[in-house]
């Protein structure tokens, strides 16, 4: 395996990076290559999530080059920094990338504020697979959306907190971007209807610090859930100072963009009644995550990331695409979510494509069990 950072074929330096997997494919720069953009944040808040992104995504390239590729030809990825705090604007970059000919496609796991910058360049020329969790309602020209809803993932869970441990009142935290405020417009609306209380809600910019104060106030509104919106090291933070004041014995926290990388940084002595709704966890015990499993410590042994949804997803985001191309060929032009040709694909989450709102994956709420989350239980 090679990983070539930064580097092209005349040794240029660039904001972004090649990766091939096999030392023993000649040119991999050539001109048949279908290169792809992997758009994952490298730095900043959200950066923690990078190498599992980058390994689950060489997996989903490994598996296709063996086979025949996308679109008959060899498939190569190229690695662009999307973080919101990057030096070099993103949106920028892939434009100019997409004028050259230089990527075919893009499969992107980054925050929605990114998305939204991306789509009024991307225009609908190339097919651009966006694979996290997101607020819902993409609705541009050749963007495929395969990631959870609130309507699947905040909702359910919600309910069944509130049923098991009797929430009445909720805060609600969350960095101030599109998917914390979207996500939390719906929150509200299912307190309302859960015959509860919202008594606390801010919205924080990246990398704020001073959590403290915010944590401290959440602490004494008379909350007995929270719903925490934050965003990777934001989200680390406010856990440790959750746990440090101990405010798990009055308070249930709820997260959708809480991962096993997340549960790792955060220490497990600040995680005791935390809990994550998600289509997938690196412990589900499915005949599909196996396999995923397997063909992912096989390729990186002991060197591998912690396995979680959101890395899984670039996994998902490549074998999309290559079915998408394979199955619509041409069609994805104009694609949207009116679109009424399903995409069957490869994933760890027993999930077919439908449309931009919907997937097949089924949804569990877990626990979170030292650094892992367990106690699984499905609610849609």
């Amino acid at each position: 395996m090679r990983l070539e950072l930064g580097v092209t074929a005349d040794k240029s330096r660039l904001p972004y990076t090649f990766d091939t997997l096999d030392d023993d494919q000649e040119n991999v720069l050539d001109q048949r290559a279908y290169k792809v953009a992997l758009l994952i944040p490298m730095c900043g808040s959200a950066g923690l999530w990078a190498p599992s992104c980058i390994a689950s995504a060489q997996v989903a390239v490994r598996e296709l080059n063996r086979f025949s590729g996308i679109s008959g030809r060899p498939v190569q990825m190229i690695m662009i920094d999307s973080a919101i705090e990057s030096e070099t604007p993103v949106d920028e970059l892939v434009h100019t990338l997409i004028e050259n000919g230089s990527i075919d496609a893009i499969v992107g796991m980054h925050i929605s504020a990114v998305r939204q910058r991306l789509t009024k360049v991307v225009q609908g020329r190339i097919p651009y697979v966006y694979t996290p969790l997101y607020e819902g309602g993409e609705h541009s020209n050749g963007v495929f959306a395969i990631g959870d809803t609130p309507p699947k993932q905040l909702g359910p869970a919600m309910e069944h907190l509130c049923r098991k441990f009797r929430l009445k009142k909720w805060a609600l935290i969350g960095n101030d971007y599109v998917w914390p405020r979207t996500s939390h417009n719906y929150a509200k609306a299912k307190i309302a209807s859960l015959s509860a209380e919202l008594v606390f809600e801010k919205y924080l910019p990246f990398s704020c610090g001073n959590l403290e104060k915010y944590v401290d106030q959440i602490g004494g509104s008379g909350a007995d859930g929270v719903l925490v919106s934050l965003v990777g090291q934001d989200a680390v933070d406010f856990n440790r100072i959750f746990g440090a004041l101990e405010l798990h014995k009055k308070i249930v926290r709820l997260s959708c963009a809480m991962e096993e990388n997340g549960l790792l940084a955060s220490g497990e002595e600040n995680l005791q009644r935390l809990f994550s709704s998600a289509s997938y966890f690196a412990a589900l015990n499915t005949a599909e995550n196996a396999s995923f499993r397997e063909k992912y410590h096989t390729l990186h042994r002991d060197r591998a990331p912690m396995l979680n949804a959101l890395g899984q997803s670039t996994y998902e985001g490549f074998q999309f695409l290559s079915s998408l191309m394979e199955e619509g060929g041409g069609k994805w032009h104009g694609a949207r979510e009116s679109s009424s040709c399903p995409v069957p694909y490869k994933s760890a989450r027993q999930s077919v494509y439908i449309s931009n709102s919907r997937n097949t994956a089924p949804i569990y709420l877990a626990r979170a069990n030292g650094v892992i989350f367990d106690e699984f239980e499905k609610i849609q």
